[in-house]
This record gives structure tokens, C-alpha cells and sequence, in this order.
């Protein structure tokens, strides 16, 4: 579904990525390990489109989103891509509704029809008697979980998530890592998670190893 190819990435005179390959098929769960400086998050900026390669390309079922320019790159993420982060990146004055609303508002959901789906989505992930809440009155993991429902929101081809877990305790890591597993076996949801959680890497169907800007195994 996702292939990226010969993918170079440079800050300066540091090389981060240096002429990799990597490719992600429809409905897998795959994570992205290795060092610190491995080039992991740069991969994943480029494969969710939010930064560009130097060299490469990189291709969703045949589009080549490089070639995209700025609008209609802007247009193909909301459709097709979600993302999640380490830091839920919630906006504080909107409640947990509204905040999953967001994509869909961004997309010209009417916004009964964005509740709706909304709605149905935070219910789905355990959170229906907190619609209302505003983040300063959601748990570490419930604000995560108001995050993937954002993620989910347009019902995108695939979900990155850059260090998912990263910022939650053992039992809400652990929760969150058996809802990405629920979302794929109930939805098909395609998963692409960088990650130093190594409980998290071994629920992964494949892992992409990375060091120092290369796939040393995939």
C-alpha cells in the first residue's frame, strides 16, 4: 500500500536517511525500532507526508505524494492519514468531542454528521461518558485514546503513530497497545508505530530495524 523508495534525507551535513527502501502493506501493524539517531521519526515524517525527501519518492497504491504539490498534499493527508503522537497534541479549550471533531470539520463534515461519527468512535474506545470532558479533566490515557479517536476520524488508509506509549504508564501503554491490535482486527486499520517499547515492537506483525539512517532488518 505504502512503498517509499531510495529515500534520502539530510539536516545539514547530517545524513539521516541514506537511499532506503521500505514498504508497508494494507492491514499490517509495523513498527519502527532502533538507537536514538537511527533516522526513525525523519522516516516516519516522510512516509505520513509531513516532510519531503531529498532523493526518493514516496507512493500510496500508486500516487506518487512527492510529486504532490502543497493543497493537494494537504487534501490526500486528511484523507488518507492519521496521526498520533507521543504528546496527545489536544487542544485545551475544546472538549474531547469536539477535538475528534476537528478532521472532520477540516474535511466539510457537517458537524451533525461529524458528532455522529465522533461520537461513535469515543464510545467505541471507552470514553462515551466523557464527550464533554476537556482535556485538563481527562487521565493521561484517556487523552491518548481521545488522540487515536482523532486519528481515526476520517478513517484514513493507515496510522502513524511516533512514540504512542511513550508518555503513559505501564498499564495504559499496555491498553493502548491491545486497542491498535483491536482497531486493525475489527477495521483492517493499517498501523505504522516507531517505538523504543519493546513489548509494543513484539506485537507488531513485522519490524523495521533502523540504524544509523539504514533498515539493517525488515
Amino acid at each position: 500500500m505504502i512503498e517509499g523508495t531510495n529515500l534520502n534525507k539530510s539536516y545539514g551535513d547530517l545524513e539521516v536517511l541514506k537511499s532506503l527502501d521500505v514498504y508497508i502493506k494494507q492491514g499490517e501493524i509495523v513498527s519502527i525500532t532502533g538507537p536514538s539517531g537511527a533516522g526513525k521519526s525523519t522516516l516516519l515524517q516522510l512516509l505520513g507526508t509531513l516532510d519531503a525527501p531529498q532523493a526518493g519518492k514516496v507512493q500510496y497504491d500508486n500516487v506518487n505524494v512527492s510529486a504532490l504539490n502543497a493543497k493537494e498534499l494537504a487534501h490526500f493527508r486528511n484523507q488518507n492519514i492519521g496521526f498520533i503522537f507521543q504528546f496527545h497534541h489536544l487542544l485545551p479549550e475544546f472538549t474531547a468531542l469536539e477535538n475528534v471533531c476537528m478532521p472532520a470539520f477540516i474535511n466539510g463534515s457537517s458537524k451533525k454528521d461529524a458528532a455522529v461519527r465522533a461520537t461513535e468512535l469515543l464510545q467505541t474506545l471507552g470514553l462515551g461518558d466523557r464527550l464533554e470532558h476537556k482535556p485538563n479533566e481527562l487521565s493521561g490515557g484517556e487523552q491518548q485514546r481521545v488522540a487515536v479517536a482523532r486519528a481515526l476520524m476520517n478513517n484514513p488508509k493507515v496510522i502513524f503513530a511516533d512514540e504512542p506509549s511513550g508518555n503513559l504508564d505501564t498499564e495504559n501503554a499496555n491498553d493502548l497497545h491491545h486497542l491498535f491490535l483491536k482497531l486493525r482486527d475489527d477495521f483492517g486499520q493499517t498501523f505504522v508505530i516507531v517505538t523504543h517499547n519493546e513489548d509494543l515492537a513484539a506485537m507488531a506483525d513485522r519490524v523495521i530495524k533502523m540504524k544509523d539512517g539504514e533498515v539493517v532488518t525488515s
